[in-house]
């Protein structure tokens, strides 16, 4: 009379399967640390030199076409760095922890895309810098909860930022903007480049 084996051999396919499901879970619970030093150190550069060069000009959209431009250089600087961070340690941009990184990152990002043509569109650009910080601090808390404990905070001095931006004569919104996106880029980056590698 056959009895159930409640230890049944595992087949092939099976023992696969297991592996696959133990590789998915441990991806979900590691975390983001392809996060560039040098690479922040470079947008923090980018930063500063669009504070410096957006500050006094004349016409509002070059203002705006400065910074739109800043950011667009540090979006390409940030992801080929972190694909580099990440081929460099053996590690996959499309792991569980970088989704999760870039869904906490992202949808800030395009908030802050919309509210910037909302503001622009009346007259209101003065309230920009805030905003972009703010919002900006928020994707990095967000994705940063995926990451080394350094991301949050750095994250949090963001939002600090915006904060005391918001309330600060709209005059200073590129000093703001230059101790935000240069000067909190370069100080972070160089922390996480000497703590956590290039």
């Amino acid at each position: 009379m056959a009895t159930d084996d409640p230890f049944p051999t595992p087949t092939p396919q099976r023992a696969l399967d297991e592996l696959r499901q133990i590789r998915r879970t441990m991806e979900r619970a590691g975390s983001f640390t392809a996060v560039p030093g040098w690479g922040n150190v470079a947008i923090g550069m980018v930063g500063l030199t669009a504070a410096l060069a957006a500050h006094g000009q004349p016409h509002p959209d070059t203002w705006l076409g400065t910074w739109l431009g800043a950011a667009a250089i540090a979006v390409a600087v940030g992801l080929w760095s972190i694909a580099r961070k990440a081929r460099a340690a053996g590690l996959s941009i499309r792991s569980g922890p970088t989704r999760l990184f870039l869904l906490g990152l992202v949808p800030p990002l395009g908030a802050g895309a919309l509210l910037t043509a909302v503001l622009w569109s009346r007259q209101q650009a003065e309230l920009l810098p805030g905003l972009w910080l703010l919002l900006y601090g928020c994707g990095v808390v967000a994705g940063g909860a995926v990451s080394i404990r350094v991301v949050p905070l750095m994250g949090g001095c963001f939002m600090a930022v915006g904060a005391a931006a918001c309330f600060a004569p709209a005059a200073w919104g590129d000093l703001f903007l230059g101790l935000g996106f240069g000067g909190l880029h370069l100080g972070f980056g160089l922390l996480i480049a000497r703590r956590h590698g290039g």
